[in-house]
């Protein structure tokens, strides 16, 4: 991760992912549970922004996918695609929790 700097310049990075994890996974799934497609959409493509921070290719894969899918699927299609993909994130948001507490930002 050289490009990003040096350790505080990754953490900051990981605070800000857990911090957009932690608003936007309850503002995603409110949006798919009122069929709001668009809103769904707009969290998506925000979270995909983050993939390169991810660094499990499955899991960006799948992000990618079901964000690609949000431009054009049925609410009920999506919904069953986030399904899949939102405990991956959960897991995701709560191991970032877990190294930033583990290593706190100087």
């Amino acid at each position: 991760m050289e490009f990003i700097g040096d350790a505080n310049g990754v953490l900051s990075l990981l605070k800000t992912l857990h911090q957009t994890l932690s608003d936007d996974l309850p503002l995603l799934q409110e949006s798919l549970d009122k069929d709001d497609v668009y809103g769904a959409n707009r969290i998506l493509h925000q979270l995909k922004g983050f993939t390169p921070v991810f660094c499990v290719d499955g899991l960006v894969e799948h992000v990618v996918k079901v964000e690609a899918m949000s431009k054009h699927a049925e609410a009920s299609e999506l919904r069953a695609a986030y399904s899949l993909l939102a405990p991956q994130l959960e897991t995701l948001r709560t191991e970032v929790a877990n190294h930033l507490r583990l290593h706190p930002i100087d």
